[in-house]
Order: structure tokens, then sequence, then C-alpha cells
């Protein structure tokens, strides 16, 4: 069974303060295993590392510090979204073997394992970003979701994965394997963001930010991995094609900024803002340089703007975010 999603439709605007300064004042300034050692063989493109070119996957986002602040900020804002959880599927209290597909700087997972200390929680990442301190309960593995997963079958009561986008092609696939290694009566939750900016009243209409909803189509279309999750529903599509059922989703309008009138919403722009400004260049300079190869010397001036854009609050852009978790019938 699907159910219809729900989303957060609206979000009322802010007044401008009468000092306020079209693109003045940002709100991101405010807001600021064992392992072989070829994998840490890590690539140094443009000033930024990359994981190890020995693994197949071909992952346009880097692994360094820079990187791992942004993670950090958008997990906060997560977990803001939902209301302080860390998901939103109904797993029960009991849950035992965990799975945290694309952990990144493990922040999920580390603070997953310290709800439950009587669940085992893996996190699983191409790099190993992680911290060398871990609860007792979990381990971080090295991993590549996209290739065969090779735990035992019928395994997770719990598989979570978030913030895939640009790094999977085929979302089928990757929810079938994810399928085959839950638990009867086990559960799943795919969170993603999709990379265009839009508005409701036009203000996200402008070049730099137009350019930057192309830039991700075409570095889609040249990689052949997906941005669009949330715009072409691969999320729900993928989880019925596996033969998930119960499946539910939740979409929100994140804004860009603290241009909301809400104050929770205010503070959660505030902080998706600050993980962007942190990181533009992470974002993009992989597949603007190696993969589209765009004019180099375009780079840093839409880069410029593209901060500038970010600060504006006269611009009400957001992004869709969304939660969608199924379970896996008993029998």
């Amino acid at each position: 069974m699907t159910t219809a999603d729900t989303m957060d439709i609206d979000i009322e605007v802010a007044p401008l303060s009468d000092d306020y300064e079209s693109g003045g004042g940002s709100d991101a300034e405010s807001s600021t295993a064992s392992i072989s050692s070829s994998i840490l063989e890590y690539r140094a493109l443009h000033g930024r590392t990359f994981h190890s070119a020995r693994h197949q996957t071909d992952y346009y986002a880097p692994n360094d510090d820079q990187a791992k602040e942004s993670i950090d900020l958008s997990h906060h804002y997560l977990t803001l979204l939902c209301g302080g959880k860390l998901f939103l599927a109904p797993i029960p209290d009991d849950v035992k073997e965990v799975l945290d597909v694309g952990t990144g700087t493990g922040i999920w997972a580390i603070d997953f394992a310290d709800q439950y200390p009587d669940a085992k929680v893996i996190g699983t990442d191409l790099s190993p970003m992680q911290p060398t301190w871990t609860p007792s309960n979990m381990s971080f593995e090295i991993d590549d979701a996209t290739q065969p997963w090779t735990w035992d079958k019928d395994r997770f009561d719990f598989v979570h994965m978030r913030y895939l986008m640009g790094s999977i092609r085929d979302y089928t696939t990757l929810f079938s394997e994810a399928f085959a290694h839950t638990k009867p009566g086990g559960w799943i939750q795919s969170a993603e963001i999709d990379s265009d900016f839009r508005s409701d009243d036009g203000t996200t209409n402008i070049p730099v930010l137009q350019k930057w909803n192309q830039f991700f189509d075409e570095a889609g279309k040249a990689t052949g991995a997906v941005f669009s999750v949330i715009a072409d529903d691969l999320q729900r599509k993928g989880l019925a094609a596996a033969g998930y059922t119960d499946i539910e989703s939740k979409t929100f309008k994140v804004p860009m900024g603290g241009w909301a009138r809400d104050p929770h919403l205010a503070e959660i722009g505030r902080i998706i803002s600050a993980a962007l400004d942190n990181d533009l260049e992470g974002y993009t300079l992989f597949l603007w340089h190696e993969v589209l190869k765009w004019p180099k010397e375009e780079y840093r001036p839409w880069i410029e703007a593209m901060r500038k854009a970010l600060r504006n609050r006269r611009i009400h852009g957001y992004m869709l975010v969304r939660f969608v978790w199924a379970r896996k019938p008993e029998s």
C-alpha cells in the first residue's frame, strides 16, 4: 500500500527590516575497520581531496574537512526538519541490526547508536572520513552501495540512506539490494534533496540560479547519476518496484536562507544556507572542471554570484527534501 505524500505547502515570507540591503548580511555567516592503505590514496584535485581513484564509482563530492562541516550542518537541519528525530519510519524500539548507507561523517549512525545502545549499527561510505572513536555498538566499513551487497540476506531491521543524489544511476537496483538484505517486517528510509532552486513568487528566476539548475541537469546527463530524485519520484517508484510495501512519505519545502516568517523554518533555512555557502565549491568544482569542462574563467565569478544570491533575503528560494519510508512484507 502506498499513501499520498504530504508537503508543507506554503512558507510565509518575513518582512525585511528597514536597514536591510539586498545582498548584504550573510545568514551563513551567522550560523556557522580496518582498511588498506590504498583506500587512503585520496585524489587531490583543484585544492580538494576526493575518494580513492581505486574505487569504480566516480563520486563528485570531496571528502576533506570542509566537506565534513557541510555534512554535519546538513545533519543538523535534517534533524530539526524531522522535529528533533533521526528518522520518520515507525521502527520498533527493540531494533537490532541497522545499516546506514552513505554514512559520510557518520554523525547520523553515531547518534542512532547512542539512542539505541542495544542495536548493532554499521555505517558505510566510499571514504574513511569518519571519526576513530565510535560507540561500542557500531562500526564503519568502506563500501560502494552501487556494487552488489555482500551482507547476509534478510539481516537488517532498518536500512537508512540519505542524500545519495548524484551518486546513484539506478535507484530501483539500489533499493532491490536493500530489499534483499532487509529482514521480513523490517524498514527502509530514504531521504533526498533535489538540486533545483525553486520559488513560489518567481524570485529565483535570475540567471545565476537558473544556471545552477542547468548545471546539475547537465551534470546528471553527463554522468548518468541522478540529481532530480524527487522530481522524478524515484524513491517511491524504486521502493515499490523492489517489493517494499506500506510506503509513506513527507516532502518539505526547505527555504534557502532566513527569509521565512516562521522562526523554525528560518533557522533551518539559515543552516542549509550555511552548509551551501561553506562548500559551494565542493558541490560543483569536480563536475564543472572534470565532467562538463565548462570555461574555467567563468567558474569563480559564478560561485561568488551564488554566494551573493544565497545571502539575499529578497530571493525566496527553496529546495525540496523528501523522506520516504517503507516496509518489507513478512512473507
